[in-house]
């Protein structure tokens, strides 16, 4: 097709033409528009506005460029990046913050030929951030330091004397309470959540009965958490889990000491070099859920702290961005923010948003057609294309559990017996529509089998396509056997201590039935039938994020059924029963016929024609937008 059809067709005129027979009109048009475009590429670099609005709590920066430019803005005063756009078509760009860490008083942006401008937020408050020059980060883990350098080790209270107040945060949270606020559950919001609250999932179920085994994580020394602080729970907190990566532990007659002997420090000078967390301190215990590495998030692997394979993760691959957990993971106060759609608790309820991180603007595709998709396609949906992936630099497998089989007894012949597990690799999601909201069971709870799935749901994002606070995620899918009660309807928490010892599944329930009945919860007694059934779980999907050139095409997802099915389950399918046509009652047959989209070009042009017609959704599918 000529150029000039081209336009005709971008212009969202339907008509067909004989090129002998285009009018002077036609070709006038489409010099000024060859015009427009130079215009557009050639703007002057400039900042057109700079506000605060304290009533939407958002900062707004907008300005013009050379198209397709990269554009970064930051504090004025101390470089700190507040976000980053790419200059779109018609040679704008556009940064909007939401709940900013703070307000600055001036900004400078600075288009990627060199070129900046600067200039003051309107607006800004009075004790808006002037910004100073940031100090460079510490070595990590640095060497001996003011207070510390000359510190002995006593046990894990040597930190109390001084870190007290700190000790104090982490108490109440969710790492050392594993159970908070349940704020995103639909069932059971108002109750503390977690694994030690209820918490059931599909890979080791329920902690009950096995404290001491699924312990080895929590970053105590071997109490169990008390809703209560005491100076005893303060003293149980290991503040070198986290805070020093050469520290090593092992368990001696139920408490976690030093294991010095696998150590290539002392433990004085452990707590000479203490340092902020690092990747490999954050891995060594969320890398390993579920019972070895990469076993349960799917997206998460030892591999993610040390590897240079951009092509594995372009966020934390040492040739990549190299971030640190904590530069989207702001915290405060020992808080948290970030879960996936699975985990019961909320640390620090603020949103961890690609749009927000300083990292990536509102815009950050610099092209409209795409750009639109971002109010209801999570970024994780096209930039994680598939999950569990090979890191290239690692001698392990980065495969991810999709199915653990207790009844099928362990493949292990020494303790701990875990039960058999499927695993795979490059693994493409299942996508759902999420609102931020799980279904997640508890123990206790009964539950029912989903007829069309034939299985028992732990864990279910909620969402749908005609709820404007939706969007469409990408999540990891599995199962596992488990028992339930017959008379009660409730599944039972099998006793692990009692199946890694034995890889005996009815042992374990059998003990697991016993464990709850003295516990006194109500719908289990000692001597119960139970059955076994199929459990699932979704698990949302955050990392191992791919590089642009490997996102997700407009064709992955509109012409084909083989990554998702928009028009099946995920609800886009228009109203009538032709779905492979715009026929909705609006046109006649012939045209129903003619309309058939068999091509990428095909869909944008005749759904584009219709929205510049002023067409609401509604009237050609089941929601409105």
């Amino acid at each position: 097709m000529t150029r000039i059809g081209m336009s005709i067709i971008q212009r969202g005129a339907v008509c067909l033409f004989l090129s002998a027979g285009i009018s002077t009109n036609a070709l006038a048009d489409d010099r000024d528009d060859d015009r427009n475009r130079d215009r557009h590429r050639h703007k002057e670099f400039k900042i057109d506005e700079a506000t605060w609005s304290a009533k939407k709590s958002r900062l707004t920066i907008k300005g013009e460029g050379r198209d397709g430019k990269k554009v970064t803005v930051t504090n004025a005063g101390s470089n700190k990046v507040i976000g980053k756009d790419k200059v779109d078509d018609d040679g704008d760009w556009k940064i909007r913050i939401r709940r900013p860490d703070s307000v600055p008083c001036r900004v400078r942006a600075e288009q990627s030929d060199g070129e900046s401008d600067e200039r003051n937020v309107k607006g800004a408050p009075k004790n808006c951030d002037e910004g100073t020059p940031p100090t460079p980060p510490p070595t990590d883990p640095p060497p001996g330091n003011g207070d510390h350098q000359n510190l002995t080790y006593n046990g894990p209270g040597t930190c109390l004397d001084c870190h007290n107040g700190e000790a104090h945060d982490v108490f109440g949270s969710t790492h050392y309470q594993w159970k908070g606020e349940a704020t995103y559950m639909v069932d059971g919001s108002s109750l503390l959540q977690g694994k030690h609250a209820g918490g059931v999932n599909t890979y080791c179920g329920n902690i009950t009965g096995n404290w001491a085994g699924c312990s080895s994580c929590h970053i105590g020394i071997g109490a169990e958490p008390e809703a209560v602080v005491s100076d005893s729970q303060l003293a149980n907190i290991d503040c070198l889990v986290c805070h020093q990566d050469a520290y090593k532990r092992k368990k001696d007659k139920g408490v976690m000491v030093p294991d010095t002997a696998n150590m290539t420090i002392s433990m004085d000078e452990a707590v000479q070099t203490v340092h902020k967390p690092t990747r490999k301190g954050c891995l060594a215990c969320h890398a390993k859920a579920g019972g070895g590495d990469a076993v349960k998030r799917g997206d998460l692997a030892l591999a993610t702290g040390n590897t240079a394979d951009f092509q594995y993760d372009v966020h934390m691959a040492t040739t990549g961005a190299n971030l640190a957990c904590q530069d989207c993971h702001k915290v405060e106060s020992h808080r948290f923010p970030g879960k996936g759609s699975d985990l019961r608790p909320t640390d620090l309820d603020k949103p961890v948003e690609c749009a927000s991180s300083g990292c990536h603007g509102a815009r950050p595709h610099g092209s409209n057609e795409l750009d639109k998709h971002t109010a209801r396609v999570a970024c994780q949906t096209c930039h994680i294309p598939v999950y569990a992936k090979n890191a290239s630099d690692s001698a392990a497998t980065e495969a991810t559990e999709i199915d653990r089989n207790w009844q099928a007894g362990s493949h292990h012949t020494t303790p701990p017996l875990h039960p058999v597990l499927s695993k795979a690799n490059d693994l493409t999601p299942v996508y759902r529509h999420w609102d931020r909201h799980s279904d997640n069971y508890l123990l206790g709870e009964t539950i029912y089998m989903n007829w069309e799935t034939g299985t028992y749901e732990t864990s279910v994002p909620r969402g749908s396509v005609d709820d404007s606070t939706s969007k469409l995620y990408p999540f990891k899918y599995k199962t596992s056997d488990y028992p339930l009660n017959i008379e009660s309807n409730m599944l039972i928490a099998l006793d692990t201590s009692v199946f890694f010892a034995t890889a005996d599944a009815d042992a374990a329930t059998i003990a697991g039935l016993e464990n709850l009945a003295s516990e006194g919860v109500p719908g289990f007694n000692v001597g119960d039938d139970y059955t076994w059934v199929t459990t699932d779980t979704y698990q949302l999907l955050n990392h191992q994020v791919s590089p642009d050139g490997n996102a997700l095409r407009c064709e992955s997802c509109h012409m084909s059924t083989a990554r998702m099915d928009l028009q099946g389950d995920l609800g886009y399918a228009p109203r009538d029963n032709n779905p492979g046509s715009c026929s909705s009652g609006c046109h006649d047959a012939d045209d129903a016929s003619d309309w058939r989209m068999g091509s990428m070009a095909d869909f944008e042009k005749y759904h584009d024609k219709h929205l510049g017609e002023g067409v609401d959704c509604n009237e050609c599918h089941g929601f409105s937008r």
